[in-house]
């Protein structure tokens, strides 16, 4: 069974969307990022550089997410789990990315696109 390490609800204020009114007023976005990798190493040597930081990696998607602007967040959640995979102990990512206000006639709690990509 494989390891994983999970960062859940990362809110960043972002502006992504196919509207111009999204293009030009931020809104929150959460992501999610499920990481594959061997643990075993780090739980047998209490070592940080046997695993990811997953404060740095926190850090990361957020700059990603906030600093780009996308139409789709069907590639935020690309770049993101590019962003991921550039770790070298990963082995396979899932991301979702939330739009929880996104601008739909339909009354719903969140909107969200999940992928997930391997090496």
């Amino acid at each position: 069974m494989p390891d994983h390490i999970h960062l859940s609800g990362i809110e960043v204020l972002a502006k992504h969307g196919v509207l111009d009114s999204e293009q030009k007023t931020a809104q929150i976005f959460r992501v999610d990022v499920q990481a594959v990798l061997d643990l075993s190493p780090a739980g047998s040597t209490d070592d940080l550089e046997e695993t990811i930081d997953y404060g740095a990696l926190a850090t990361e998607v957020r700059e990603v997410v906030g600093s780009e602007s996308h139409a789709l967040i069907e590639r935020v959640a690309t770049r993101v789990a590019e962003t991921v995979l550039s770790h070298e102990k990963v082995e396979h990512v899932t991301v979702t990315v939330h739009k929880p206000n996104a601008p739909v006639d339909v009354a719903l709690d969140d909107i969200s696109v999940t992928i997930s990509r391997g090496r």
